[in-house]
């Protein structure tokens, strides 16, 4: 079933519900929405033949245009590719090129980058809030077009940290399968709530599209277009019963603003967060700043938000319980999901064993657009292999150690670098950190940290603190203090540019 039905059964239901709003404004209700996706999704037919199969490219920071063209994109049939607007030019050609989009919707701030990325002749590019944008609604509105479980939803396109981005093949299915995961597993969404989109639409927040628009939430949009921590609260406040997903570095920084400005989240209703480890230092803190009002996922495009999950009553119950190991845990499979543990061989562990994790249900794609041998390896035997290292315990429970990649082997032994973060994280002076290994002659690779901490702080006060805290063989050999650490645009410390950045140095050193 084409996923606009779900915005279809709400304007049928609660057509005068808010769907989408700017800042503190309702711009349309769910009828309103409606009305103009389908007559958009008339001019993507006529004007571009954008046919079910077709795909339509988003280059835009957050704004309203971009859930008009993700529906009306899903009426006509057609799947979207909405991309990181912070990518550079030639990013952007390449994955212009390899989608090959009918049309590219674009803001007038990126413009000017997609035309330097030179899109395909065969893809018309088109800005937003222009005359030639408002013409498209003048054509007739064409019936919705019936697309089965299989059909392409979105195209998504991974970072690329570790070469080109490979594009997950996100189906109808697949996002159905998740909507419902959502609100069984994860949150807990009442009608005319809202969905404040401060993090980007062209990845967690805009996958949480369906199942808000399932039960009649607004999507809100902040004026800036992005993550502003002021605005963040101010929306709160403004809404009631404001749900968001953050990465976790947003979570921080939410928190931090709160205890600045002596804050606590009024109409905050919950916060998902994912994308990245939540440290339990920051969990703790933000629940104390902000109550029980947090969830977490895990997920990755390749299922999308979708394999486990932590609600905000297990929140609450673990850390009345006592149970750290539980807050330090990504939760316990979602419902559409089978996970499991499995050596290098594929082989499965036993509950409390290291290895890789895997996952298979409906919210896993079927593979990469136009790379078969890419989903040979990665899901060729029918399960997700992740490329995460982690533990179920006898519960169930999945706790996360690190990408297959971050994995540091010291002297024969394994370090994983979260135990480490962890540990200097509940050092007071430590505001972030991440831990690499880098190659060395005698232990094969040593421990180093790389810190943000307040000005002052001395390597021997952390390794000291290390030393209470974990195995003397895992402390860092070495501390790197930074003014801040590189991050993506999704908030993921780039451990791959700290590892080369290191590596540079003690190359310039050795010369």
């Amino acid at each position: 079933m084409n996923l606009a039905h779900l915005f279809l059964r709400t304007a049928r239901r609660d057509g005068e519900a808010p769907a989408v709003g700017l800042g503190t404004r309702t711009l349309w209700t769910y009828r309103q929405l409606v009305d103009r996706a389908a007559r958009l999704a008339g001019g993507l037919r006529s004007r571009f033949g954008c046919e079910p199969g077709e795909r339509v490219a988003i280059v835009m920071e957050n704004r309203p245009e971009y859930l008009e063209i993700e529906l009306a994109t899903w009426w006509a049939g057609a799947a979207i590719v909405p991309i990181n607007a912070k990518l550079h030019p030639k990013e952007l050609g390449w994955i212009l090129g390899h989608a090959e989009p009918r049309v590219c919707f674009v803001s007038e701030k990126l413009a000017d980058a997609v035309a330097e990325a030179d899109p395909p002749a065969s893809c018309r590019v088109v800005e937003a809030a222009t005359v030639e944008y408002a013409d498209l609604f003048e054509e007739a509105a064409p019936a919705m077009a019936e697309v089965g479980p299989d059909a392409l939803a979105w195209l998504f396109y991974t970072s690329g940290t570790t070469g080109r981005p490979k594009g997950a093949m996100i189906t109808h299915g697949n996002l159905r399968a998740m909507t419902y995961a959502y609100h069984i597993d994860v949150d807990e969404v009442a009608p005319r709530s809202a969905l404040l989109h401060a993090a980007p639409l062209s990845h967690g927040s805009g996958c949480y599209v369906s199942p808000h628009a399932a039960v009649g939430s607004c999507h809100v949009v902040p004026e800036t277009g992005g993550f502003d921590e002021a605005e963040v609260f101010e929306l709160w406040r403004a809404w009631g019963r404001v749900h968001m997903f953050a990465a976790p570095t947003m979570v921080k920084r939410l928190v931090r603003h709160a205890k600045a400005k002596g804050l606590a989240g009024e109409g905050l209703a919950t916060i998902v967060y994912g994308g990245a480890p939540m440290y339990l230092a920051d969990l703790e803190e933000a629940h104390g700043v902000l109550g029980f009002r947090l969830a977490q996922l895990y997920g990755q495009g390749e299922s999308p938000m979708c394999i486990t999950a932590l609600s905000r009553r297990e929140h609450e119950a673990a850390a009345r319980a006592g149970r750290r190991d539980i807050l330090q845990s990504a939760g316990t499979a979602q419902i559409v999901v089978e996970v499991a543990i499995a050596d290098e061989e594929g082989r499965r562990l036993s509950p409390g064993a290291v290895g890789e994790v895997l996952a298979r249900g409906p919210s896993v794609v079927p593979g990469y657009w136009r790379d078969p041998e890419a989903t040979r390896r990665t899901m060729g035997d029918g399960w997700l292999r992740t490329g995460d290292l982690g533990a179920l315990d006898e519960q169930g429970y999945l706790t996360l150690k690190d990408r297959s990649k971050d994995l540091i082997i010291s002297g024969g032994a394994n370090i994983y670098p979260r135990e480490v973060e962890e540990a200097l994280l509940t050092h007071p002076k430590v505001k972030e950190v991440s831990v690499v290994g880098l190659p060395d002659p005698e232990w094969g690779e040593r421990v180093v940290a790389c810190v943000v901490a307040e000005p002052g702080t001395r390597a021997d006060e952390l390794d000291a603190h290390c030393l209470r805290e974990i195995a003397r063989f895992k402390r860092p050999r070495r501390y790197v203090f930074l003014d801040s650490l590189p991050k993506s645009a999704y908030g993921k410390i780039l451990k791959r540019e700290l590892r080369d950045r290191l590596a540079r140095e003690a190359a310039s050193e050795g010369s």
